[in-house]
C-alpha cells in the first residue's frame, strides 16, 4: 500500500504528513522558522509476536502513517501507523508523549471535546479510547461495528461518538454508554467515507459517500435534510467518466460556513455553502488545479490550505476575492513552509493522497440475469442436438425408421 499524504491545521500549528514522516511547522507569520520532524521508522518497536493461526510470522505491516489529528484546541497531536502504533505529540513545543500498540490497523483516530481522551476506529470494527493526560495508559473498548469502519467523531458537548462504516450507515451513540445508540443516518448506497459535525452548528452532520453524494442531517434523529449529487456538478468531460470517485476530506470554515470537499483522484475541489436556517448546502464553485490534490484543510485567519503533488509548489493558499475562491499570491509563510516541503519531498514522493484505498471498497457487482440467459441458451441449444439425435430427419419417401443398434443401413433399389 502507498504511503498517503494529508495535511492538518490548528491555530497556529500546520502539520504534513507522508509516508512514515511527519513535518510540524509554525502556520503564522512567525519569527519561528523551526520544524519538527518525526520518523515512525525510528519510532520503538515493542517486542511482540506476530503470529497467524498456523503458527507462522504473519505481516508486521510498514511504518506508513494511515490517520493523524489534532486535539480542538490544538494542543496534542495524534498519529497511527501501520504497524500498529498510536503516537502521541504536544504541539508547545512539539514532543512526541508516548508510543503504544494498537489491536488491529486503524483507519481513523479523533480526540474527545475535553481532550481527555483520543478515540481510535479500527478495521475490523472497533473504537478503542485512550487517554491523552496518561500518555502510557493501556486502550479501552468502546463500540464495536460488523463492518470496517472509516471515521469516527464527536460531538462538540461530548455527549455523541458518531461512526460510519463500509456498509453505508452512520451510527450515532452515547459516549458514556456506547452501547446505547441514539440513532441511524441510513441513505447512502456505498460505503461512508467521511462524517464532519459542524461545529458552528453542532446538531448537524455533513457525510460522504462512495455512492457520489455529500448529505446533511440532523443526526441527532436520523433524519437527512439535504442530499447534493456531485456528478452533477462535475465538468462535461469528468461526467462522461465511469470512474467512481468518493469524498476523502471534508473540512470546514467557520467564517462563511464554507464547506470545502475533495474527491479520491480528482485534481477538484468543490465548494459549497451551508444555509443553516435553511438546511440545505449551496453550491458555490469548484477550484481546478494541474497536478493531483493530496488533501486541504482551512486555517480560519488564512483561508484554504491545498497540498498538491507539485514540488515546486506543494501548497496553495486560496481566499475569497470578489466572491470567488481563487489561488493568492504566496505569503512569508506559504514560502517558508512550502520550501521545508520541497526539502524534505521524498517524504512524499509516491503519496496516495488522503483518500486511504477507498477504490477497494465498493461492492462487487454481479450481473446474475446475463449469467442466467447465457446458461439457459446453452441448455437449449444442448436439448435440440439430443432431439436431433434421437428423431433423425426422413428419407426420401417421407418415412423414418430408428435402426437397432448395430444394424448397417440398406441400400435402396428400383
Amino acid at each position: 500500500m502507498a504511503g498517503s499524504a494529508g495535511l492538518s491545521l490548528c491555530g497556529r500549528a500546520l502539520a504534513v504528513r507522508g509516508g512514515c514522516r511527519l513535518l510540524a511547522s509554525p502556520a503564522s507569520s512567525s519569527d519561528d522558522d523551526s520544524v519538527f520532524i518525526y520518523d515512525c521508522s525510528a519510532a520503538e518497536k515493542k517486542a511482540q509476536e506476530h503470529k497467524g493461526e498456523d503458527g507462522q510470522p504473519v505481516d508486521k505491516g510498514s511504518d506508513t502513517i494511515l490517520a493523524s489529528t489534532f486535539s480542538k484546541s490544538g494542543s496534542y497531536f495524534a498519529l497511527t501507523d501501520d504497524s500498529k502504533r498510536l503516537i502521541l505529540f504536544r504541539t508547545n513545543p512539539w514532543q512526541c508523549l508516548s508510543v503504544r500498540t494498537v489491536v488491529r490497523r486503524c483507519t481513523a483516530l479523533t480526540f474527545t471535546a475535553s481532550e481527555e481522551k483520543v478515540l481510535v476506529a479500527d478495521k475490523s470494527g472497533d473504537v478503542y479510547s485512550f487517554p491523552v493526560l496518561e500518555p502510557h495508559g493501556g486502550g479501552t473498548l468502546e463500540l464495536g461495528h460488523l463492518s470496517m469502519l472509516l471515521d469516527v467523531a464527536v460531538s462538540p458537548d461530548g455527549r455523541y461518538v458518531l461512526t460510519a462504516d463500509r456498509d453505508e450507515k452512520i451510527r450515532v451513540s452515547w459516549a458514556v454508554a456506547p452501547h446505547s445508540i441514539e440513532s441511524f443516518c441510513l441513505g447512502h448506497t456505498e460505503f461512508v467515507s467521511r462524517i464532519f459535525v459542524v461545529p458552528d452548528h453542532p446538531e448537524l452532520l455533513l457525510s460522504s459517500s462512495g455512492d457520489g453524494t455529500l448529505r446533511l442531517w440532523e443526526y441527532r434523529s436520523g433524519r437527512e435534510l439535504h442530499c447534493c449529487h456531485l456528478t452533477s456538478l462535475q465538468e462535461p468531460a469528468e461526467s462522461q467518466s465511469d470512474k467512481r470517485f468518493a469524498a476523502s476530506r471534508i473540512t470546514y470554515w467557520c467564517q462563511e460556513d464554507c464547506v470545502a470537499l475533495l474527491c479520491d483522484g480528482l485534481p477538484v475541489v468543490y465548494l459549497f455553502q451551508l444555509d443553516a436556517p435553511q438546511r440545505q448546502l449551496v453550491y458555490k464553485q469548484q477550484l481546478t488545479f494541474q497536478h493531483r490534490v493530496w488533501d486541504v484543510a482551512f486555517e480560519e485567519t488564512q483561508g484554504l490550505w491545498v497540498l498538491q503533488g507539485c514540488r515546486e509548489a506543494p501548497l496553495v493558499l486560496c481566499r475569497p476575492v470578489g466572491g470567488q475562491w481563487q489561488p493568492v499570491p504566496e505569503s512569508a509563510v506559504l514560502k517558508r513552509v512550502s520550501a521545508h516541503l520541497r526539502e524534505h519531498w521524498a517524504m512524499l514522493e509516491g503519496s496516495a493522497g488522503a483518500d486511504g484505498g477507498f477504490s477497494s471498497l465498493y461492492k462487487a457487482t454481479c450481473d446474475n440475469m446475463t449469467t442466467y440467459l447465457k446458461k439457459k441458451e446453452e441448455r437449449l441449444q444442448q436439448q435440440l442436438e439430443k432431439k436431433r439425435r434421437r428423431d433423425p430427419p426422413p428419407g426420401p419417401n417421407g418415412q423414418t425408421k430408428k435402426m437397432k443398434a448395430g444394424e448397417a443401413p440398406r441400400s435402396c433399389s428400383s
